[in-house]
């Protein structure tokens, strides 16, 4: 069957959204191990200009009284939808925080480290419409895909919004995970409708059950692991806080329990991936999606584990933060692929 113009373009430009999207992630990995997110402290404009200011001498006048206002009301507005939905005592909390009052100081590095990982996002917007308009030259044959993209769009308008309570507030740490997992579910999504339009009007696969299991359980570990990190992430931030940034071989010792926990979960996300392979052993053979899949999860998580070791040891290396964060959406975006392909493969999943 012969694929139209339009479809082979959705194709394209879906995958070209999830490479964007992984990029932004590394971006953000990049901006938060940094202390970059109040870089650029109004949007969409940064310091009141298009092009950031590149020195203290193009600065508006009297900036930070004006910025700290403005990330007042910010917070403000947010405490009254906190109100609405009933969590009254940490919107009373951000209410008083008088953290947010101190000003940021200008520094040309993570002015300009936010206003990359800014453009970067704007990049990824836009293929996402892009691909959620090209998304209805499926809307005869699969309406998920369509209605998968345009909920994508949706749902990084709200992510956006989100990115900017989290460099906003001090108060509210959870929603650092929020805004992960948020990011692994647009990834997601990504990764279904480019899927779904690659495996259109091939056979379905069948597969034990016991494999499929293997996966969905490997994959939710990964999720669980993810989302450890983030808090461990939290806890970093919160204890690099309170000792004003100094001692950072410290930092580490100070996180408590949760660090224990993200490593051991980390354990059990290699015991996981090692049975799951064992298992792709003897149902694919080795030239099947599947298992060239799994030989890329297993480096991916060799990986991990490195960028992992230098993090514990080598007082938390920026570098190595935001290669920690990649890697892990890694290895979560190909499990996840890898489980679609065992209900439907791209090229017909080769069994032994």
């Amino acid at each position: 069957m012969r694929t139209s113009t339009s479809k082979i373009r959705f194709q394209k430009i879906n995958l070209a959204t999830i490479i964007l999207l992984f990029i932004l992630i590394l971006a953000g990995g990049v901006v938060r191990s940094t202390g970059s997110g109040m870089g650029c402290p109004d949007w969409p404009k940064c310091f009141g200009r298009y092009i950031p200011p590149t020195s203290s001498s193009e600065l508006p006048k009297d900036y930070k009284q004006k910025y700290v206002a403005g990330r007042l009301a910010k917070n403000q507005r947010f405490a009254k939808t906190l109100d609405v939905f009933g969590y009254s005592d940490l919107a009373k909390r951000i209410r008083q925080d008088r953290s947010i009052l101190v000003p940021e100081e200008f520094n040309v590095a993570k002015t300009w480290t936010e206003y990359i990982n800014r453009l970067l996002g704007a990049v990824s917007g836009i293929f996402l419409l892009l691909t959620a308009i090209l998304a209805f030259s499926y809307r005869s044959e699969n309406k998920l895909i369509p209605v998968l993209s345009v909920l994508n769009v949706i749902l990084v308008g709200f992510q956006g919004w989100l990115g900017s309570i989290v460099v906003s507030t001090n108060l509210v740490a959870w929603i650092v995970t929020v805004h992960m997992l948020l990011a692994l579910a647009i990834l997601a999504l990504s990764i279904i409708t480019y899927h779904l339009a690659r495996v259109y009007g091939r056979p379905k696969l069948s597969v034990n059950p016991v494999t499929h299991i293997a996966t969905l359980l490997a994959l939710v570990i990964s999720i669980v692991q993810i989302a450890f990190g983030s808090e461990v992430r939290e806890k970093i931030d919160a204890v690099a806080g309170h000792l004003q940034g100094g001692y950072r071989d410290d930092w580490i010792s100070n996180a408590g329990v949760i660090f224990t926990q993200h490593r051991d979960v980390a354990i059990l996300v290699l015991v996981a991936n090692i049975v799951l392979y064992a298992l792709m052993r003897r149902t694919f053979n080795r030239h099947s999606i599947q298992q060239q899949i799994m030989s890329f999860v297993f480096l991916m998580i060799m990986l991990q584990i490195v960028t992992g070791i230098l993090l514990s040891y080598w007082a938390l290396p920026p570098v190595a933060q935001a290669a920690h964060v990649l890697l892990a959406t890694l290895v979560f975006s190909a499990q996840f692929y890898l489980m679609l392909n065992l209900y439907q493969s791209v090229k017909g999943g080769v069994q032994q």
